[in-house]
């Protein structure tokens, strides 16, 4: 049960929840068999034993345990329940990308992506079949889920996305230092540490100062995660920055390279047209009337 792949849901656009509910199994009833139904089904068992299959893989869920049936897979009753078996479940759908494997997350394209949704993107990971960290928690959240499908339709909609975001983060690996893989938390660590320190000069040594790792692997963490090396990801980050001040004030453009971290007002010229496509100055009058 605790070796188990993992979902990663691409983020945003944020997955999205359809329908929620309850379910009671006697001694006897099992879960019926279906093929491709088109949307994630999670299901969080509070009593009992459910014994569930998707194509190779089997599970027996008792209380605690959660998995997460995938939309374009075949799932199975492997037998009936034995007792009272009590669940819950929450079928939810994302048009982002998303994948299901023992790697901790894939490597995106951050410049396509970054033209499609105006940010970077983030990576919700889940274990697809796991003992729950915080059961009790859970359950509550979905019982507001629940809940939610008595309020009138623009209440319950709100109630449900929000119980369902918040659903989800608590479910996050990457929420929970104790189950956080240690590449990702060095990447976002070495990533923390960019963003704070992006105006001034950075090497390659005060990272290794500051991080204590060595640099290479530094360098590996962050190309797994964010499909960067820490200078590629540092010169990004500056001019995204550089773009919010040309369109945010009326500092002249070499205050502006200045204050992002570059020392020669050509070279930011040079990098920001390069990135862009069009130099800072056609930038701004692009945009500012």
């Amino acid at each position: 049960m605790e070796t188990s792949s993992i979902l990663n849901l691409t983020a945003p656009p944020l997955p999205y929840c359809l329908d929620s509910g309850k379910t009671v199994y006697e001694p006897g009833d099992q879960h019926p068999n279906r093929q491709s139904i088109g949307v994630f089904d999670l299901i969080v068992v509070e009593q009992g034993t459910l014994h569930l299959g998707e194509e190779s893989q089997a599970w027996s869920l008792t209380a605690g345990h959660s998995v997460i049936l995938l939309p374009d897979r075949y799932h199975y009753s492997v037998k009936p329940t034995e007792e009272t078996t009590v669940f819950q479940w929450v079928h939810f759908h994302t048009i982002g990308q998303w994948d299901c494997s023992f790697q901790e997350q894939p490597v995106p394209d951050h410049d396509d992506y970054s033209r499609q949704y105006l940010t970077d993107p983030y990576f919700i990971q889940i274990k697809q079949a796991w003992r729950l960290p915080y059961p009790e928690q859970v359950y509550q959240l979905l019982g507001k889920l629940n809940q939610s499908g008595k309020e009138r339709h623009s209440s319950a909609f709100w109630t449900r996305q929000q119980t369902f975001e918040e659903l989800l983060r608590l479910m996050d690996l990457r929420q929970n230092e104790g189950h956080a893989g240690p590449v990702v938390e060095l990447a976002e660590k070495a990533e923390a540490y960019l963003k704070a320190h992006y105006q001034s000069s950075i090497t390659s040594w005060m990272m290794v100062e500051a991080l204590n790792f060595h640099y290479n692997y530094i360098t590996r963490c962050m190309k797994q995660v964010f499909g960067l090396a820490p200078m590629e990801y540092l010169m990004k980050y500056r001019l995204e920055q550089a773009k919010l001040l040309l369109l945010k004030t009326e500092w002249p453009i070499g205050e502006i390279a200045l204050h992002v971290g570059f020392e020669n007002i050509p070279y930011f010229t040079g990098c920001f047209t390069k990135r862009i496509g069009m130099s800072p100055s056609k930038y701004r009058s692009r945009y500012i009337k």
